[in-house]
């Protein structure tokens, strides 16, 4: 049985505070909730306080460029279904920089599960605006406002035709770990949109300013019906509804490809004269 134990403790980059530590703890909860050993599980990341999070545990890791965490999770999902991937980033890198490949992914519906760690701002490079910013947020490089109104990744996603689309909070642990857990466990490309307080940089949405803007949503929200969902997808202001907005179910893209219909790639016998067959084409 998986413990917490076997992901590891280690010492952190992150301000204390900082709403990353939350979300660090209920992964590791949802881990061992899924009953998932390390060696099962791959975390991908790109840049920024956020993609720091899979160092500070003991599974497999990749760690790749700003914005590109999401085809390197796809990747590795193609050459290998048998590995639960996870691709972990914050707000700036997976809706900002890796914009094109966040819906990309939406609508490939690989079996993956995205953790977007959204605390409104670019928290490594010292707080500027992020997509997911309030409108007229001040920061160093926005001295007179941030202008565009914010990007909203649910509705999005939503709109998209993701299959699961969720938004949990760094300070409501025990919700957040459930619904991580059933992010990984849902048969598809799931998204965890996670509100995360900035303690250093984004003085606005603090964790105090979230506790009075946050509510669950009713057990009689439905969250199979797409038009209700997108309707609470659209709350993005004063109210930010909290659990899982859409689910369904779509056929995953993998399914589509039948080399792995004979399981990961790397267990595969190379034919080297089907290989000269093919180069032959190419000359």
């Amino acid at each position: 049985m998986t413990t917490i134990e076997d992901y590891g403790k280690y010492e952190t980059a992150w301000c204390p505070g900082c709403g990353n530590f939350g979300i660090l703890n209920a992964l590791k909860q949802a881990l061992v909730n899924c009953d998932l050993p390390p060696h099962r599980v791959l975390l991908v990341s790109g840049i920024g306080q956020a993609a720091k999070a899979p160092h500070y545990l003991r599974a497999n890791v990749f760690n790749g460029l700003h914005g590109r965490s999401l085809p390197a999770a796809i990747g590795a999902r193609l050459a290998n279904p048998e590995l639960t991937v996870i691709a972990e980033s914050g707000d700036g890198c997976l809706y900002g920089e890796g914009g094109n490949h966040f819906l990309a992914a939406l609508r490939r519906n690989l079996d993956l599960t995205i953790l977007a760690h959204d605390n409104r701002v670019y928290g490594l490079t010292k707080g500027q605006a992020s997509p997911t910013s309030q409108q007229g947020m001040v920061t160093k490089t926005q001295p007179h406002g941030a202008f565009p109104p914010p990007f909203n990744p649910l509705a999005v996603a939503v709109t998209m035709g993701a299959s699961f689309v969720a938004r949990g909070y760094a300070g409501k642990l025990e919700q957040l770990s459930e619904l991580i857990s059933k992010a990984i466990k849902h048969r598809g490309t799931a998204l965890v949109d996670i509100l995360q307080p900035c303690v250093s940089f984004n003085k606005i949405n603090t964790f105090q300013w979230y506790q009075e803007h946050c509510y669950e949503l009713p057990p009689e929200h439905d969250p199979t019906d797409r038009d209700q969902a997108l309707r609470v997808a659209l709350e993005f202001g004063e109210n930010l509804p909290l659990g899982i907005i859409y689910q369904t179910q779509r056929p995953l893209f993998e399914e589509q490809f039948t080399p792995l219909k004979h399981g990961p790639l790397a267990r595969q016998e190379v034919s080297r004269p089907k290989l000269e067959e093919i180069m032959q084409q190419y000359r």
